[in-house]
């Protein structure tokens, strides 16, 4: 489904240039659940940010489907944004004037679907992740968990294949970033969509089935979960960051 070819990206002017991506290379199947780590600085909220348009590539492809989306104008990267690409931010970026019900389903109004059935879609995501009952009410007058619940239920309310997902637990308590994590994997096995997933947190790569290590803007390793159990990946993940280098408190 997504190929990343040797995308490379580079910020800053002719005398002073950072090289935030170096030639970085990975395939994710249909229904891939990878989450990708690394320290601060590493290249992974770049790399996250070019899979979705945010930012472009200096050099190198980001083929879907067979598409090269780094090179298609500006009409049709916001077809693919709106029909293709659900986004799931650490500050939930859920609009404070609509009601949760109406954040959900914003794609779906904004594709021209019919409001009947934006609602049975908007219920029916819901119901999966448990906010039904919240769905009236605005964001401001919900807990942060209820918002990130809300905010993945938006990404995938379209039918999105490819789902994005930036610290999504950075904003929560431990249980409600279980409650989510859950959730994702949930979401992931049911729908079949892909998740790349950034994060810092070696607790919450575990619920991937592939982890991407980057350093210095290059894929520095990957481990693949298979049959283990999610303890056991947790404590790989924890040794792959130990051999990243540096102060572990700054990576994990």
């Amino acid at each position: 489904m997504l190929q990343i070819q040797n995308i490379e990206k580079y910020y800053g002017s002719k005398n002073n240039i950072t090289k935030a991506l170096d030639r970085v290379s990975f395939d994710a199947a249909d229904g891939e659940f990878i989450a990708i780590m690394g320290a601060s600085g590493s290249g992974k909220t770049t790399l996250l940010n070019c899979i979705s348009t945010i930012d472009t590539v200096s050099a190198g492809k980001i083929l879907l489907d067979g598409t090269d989306i780094s090179e298609l104008p500006e009409n049709k990267l916001a077809q693919f944004r709106r029909e293709r690409l659900g986004f799931v931010f650490q500050d939930f970026n859920l609009l404070d004037t609509l009601t949760i019900e109406e954040n959900i389903g914003l794609a779906l109004s904004l594709n021209h679907t019919d409001p009947p059935a934006v609602l049975k879609q908007v219920t029916n995501v819901a119901g999966m992740l448990g906010i039904t009952d919240i769905l009236g009410k605005f964001p401001y007058q919900v807990s942060g968990g209820q918002k990130q619940r809300a905010a993945c239920a938006r990404a995938i309310a379209a039918g999105q294949s490819l789902i994005l997902a930036d610290e999504p637990t950075g904003a929560l308590d431990s249980k409600a970033s279980k409650n989510l994590l859950e959730i994702m994997t949930k979401m992931n096995q049911e729908t079949a969509a892909t998740i790349l997933m950034v994060t810092h947190d070696a607790y919450s790569a575990s619920y991937a089935g592939r982890v991407l290590f980057l350093k210095d803007g290059r894929i520095f390793n990957e481990l693949l979960r298979g049959g283990r159990s999610r303890s056991v990946f947790y404590h790989e993940i924890l040794d792959v960051l130990a051999l990243l280098g540096g102060d572990i408190s700054d990576l994990i």
